[in-house]
């Protein structure tokens, strides 16, 4: 199962990635903003999607909205 950013490049396990843009998250007064860097992701069964820690808090991002860093 090949997991792939925004530009088409392949994700791995540990990697860094970067929001490209701006991302509201529901139940949190917190808003992700872009450029913002998500570091040692983990990828999840779904190729579209990836979990990473930002601010101490455990996200499930999609993989249209984020770059490798």
């Amino acid at each position: 199962m090949d997991v792939r950013d925004s530009n088409g490049n392949l994700l791995a396990e540990g990697d860094n990635v970067t929001l490209i843009k701006s991302l509201k998250v529901k139940g949190s007064p917190t808003d992700l903003k872009r450029g913002q860097v998500v570091k040692n992701i983990r990828l999840t069964s779904n190729p579209d999607e990836i979990e990473g820690r930002v601010d101490k808090v455990t996200l499930v991002l999609k993989t249209c909205f984020l770059k490798k860093a």
